[in-house]
């Protein structure tokens, strides 16, 4: 085993290591994950929220025990995955020791840490946009025209993660048309690549058109709740903070791909940032959906300051170079993860404020960060709600209907019991199992929707009350409750299924 190899395992270990380090028992799943796990008990070539992909590998973690160690491992062999793709692209280079060194540490002390703690779409997306550029990479080195179809299957499995991936390409398009590289235009293999990408992303293409496409009904939601909170200045911002321990290095790439002479063929990169970042700002997209563009630029800068620092006093700046990704990490290290108490974070808030962690999708400032108060209480919820299933007379005919998806998902990845919890909300819609004589109903109310829910809904059942609520004041849950209703007077089931077919029709 040479050197290298041993090197790269070092960082690819070292990757393992922190992503489980950085994590404190303190917090559950976020709310995401759990909806993504129950994805595995509802295999389709699509959903609302998100392409198919996920869902297959919540299925293989189901079979693996769904334990949180095999779901936070996926999302860290993403990471890992993409340091050494990096690594490669370094090497097509023609990059030395230093560069691969220089490479990986960029991309192991960044954004991407906190990107692959939770298990989400989008450390799969960090990685299929790398191996894209890297084969966009490997073409314009070889002119071989087998990296088109390469790149149409790497394309359509991005696609089939996350449709964040059609921003590469608009990107990527007119940057060709910019340079000599317009040529590949002209190639009939192109156009073939493109019908096997079209190919193999044709299945959620159908179920997309089958379900009424929507796709565009979750980004005018998105649009209409979070992306109207989104400041395009700070979308900027948090592009330089990403990975501010390597801004030296992608700065260095952009000067490189302008300038260097062994990088001129490469060229269509440094526009394809312009264009995909333009058109991110253009549609307020939220910061991290940008994060994959950044880590094939590592491998650029660093082989152009391998080049610059090889010789004489400048070689003395090899160590400091790659010092600066690890010392700027051990501050963010303290604000930028799950690893700290709820009463930690509250008592240091300014820290957290300066970056901005303190503000959510609705644009306010809360105590917490959203992702971390989106960790907590959601075992108490379970566990309070198989409580009260427990108590039930007829426990088998009960209906657990939620507010939202992660109510949902939570109770069904924790609860002891066969029960299953739905909601009109997400993907939940269309997993209501209507075959069964609902008699019971435990409803779990957000705190802002609670005041009338006894008022509204008792009517139409035998016996009403409040069962529980959520306790842990930092957990954005907090104040949840948890109602039973016991013996149905009305036809549950013909309720269910209007509301279901007046939210489809509103869809």
């Amino acid at each position: 085993m040479t050197r290298k190899t041993l090197i790269l395992l070092g960082f690819i270990s070292l990757k393992f290591i922190l992503q489980f380090l950085l994590l404190s028992s303190e917090y559950n799943l976020q709310r995401d994950e759990y909806l993504h796990l129950d994805q595995a008990n509802h295999l389709a070539w699509g959903y609302l929220s998100v392409p198919p992909f996920t869902s297959w590998t919540s299925y293989i973690i189901q079979l693996l025990g769904n334990s949180i160690f095999w779901i936070k491992l996926f999302p860290a062999l993403y990471g890992a995955l993409t340091i050494f793709i990096v690594w490669k692209a370094i090497e097509e280079l023609n990059g030395n020791l230093f560069a691969l060194i220089l490479g990986a540490t960029c991309v192991l002390f960044s954004a991407l840490l906190r990107l692959n703690i939770l298990y989400q779409p989008n450390s799969f997306d960090v990685l299929s946009w790398t191996v894209l550029y890297f084969i966009f990479l490997k073409y314009i080195k070889t002119d071989n025209l087998k990296w088109l179809y390469v790149g149409a299957t790497v394309f359509a499995i991005g696609f089939l993660n996350k449709y964040n991936i059609v921003f590469l390409l608009i990107g990527l398009l007119p940057s060709l048309l910019l340079t000599k590289h317009r040529k590949i235009f002209l190639k009939p293999s192109l156009y073939f690549a493109v019908l096997l990408g079209l190919v193999l992303i044709s299945p959620n293409l159908i179920w997309q058109y089958n379900n009424n496409f929507p796709v565009f009904h979750h980004l005018k939601q998105l649009a209409e709740t979070q992306l109207i909170n989104v400041n395009r200045f700070d979308f900027l911002k948090n592009q330089l903070l990403f990975f501010i321990g390597s801004l030296i290095v992608v700065f260095a790439s952009f000067y490189a791909l302008l300038f260097y002479k062994p990088f001129n063929k490469y060229r269509p990169f440094i526009y394809s940032i312009l264009f995909t970042l333009t058109a991110f700002i253009y549609f307020k997209a939220k910061d991290y959906y940008a994060i994959g563009i950044y880590p094939i630029y590592i491998a650029f800068g660093s082989v152009y300051l391998s080049d610059i620092l090889k010789d004489g006093w400048r070689k003395c700046l090899q160590p400091v170079v790659i010092a600066v990704p690890i010392i700027l990490f051990i501050p963010i290290y303290n604000v930028a993860f799950p690893n700290k108490k709820p009463e930690y974070i509250i008592q240091h808030s300014e820290n957290y404020k300066k970056l901005g962690m303190l503000r959510w999708e609705d644009g306010k400032d809360h105590l917490l960060p959203q992702d971390f108060a989106d960790m907590l209480g959601w075992k108490e919820l379970a566990l309070k709600v198989d409580s009260v299933y427990l108590s039930l007379p007829n426990k088998n005919n009960t209906l657990i209907l939620c507010d939202n998806y992660g109510q949902a998902g939570a109770i069904n990845y924790y609860t002891q019991q066969k029960i299953k919890a739905v909601s009109f909300n997400a993907d939940y819609i269309d997993w209501f199992d209507l075959t069964k004589n609902y008699e019971n109903l435990i409803r779990i109310k957000e705190s802002n929707e609670t005041d009338n829910e006894l008022k509204e809904t008792s009517p139409f059942f035998e016996v009403s009350l409040i069962a529980g609520s959520i306790t842990n004041k930092y957990s954005r849950e907090y104040g949840t409750s948890i109602f039973a209703f016991i013996g149905s007077k009305i036809d549950i089931n013909k309720r269910i299924k209007d509301e279901i077919d007046e939210k489809k029709n509103y869809r």
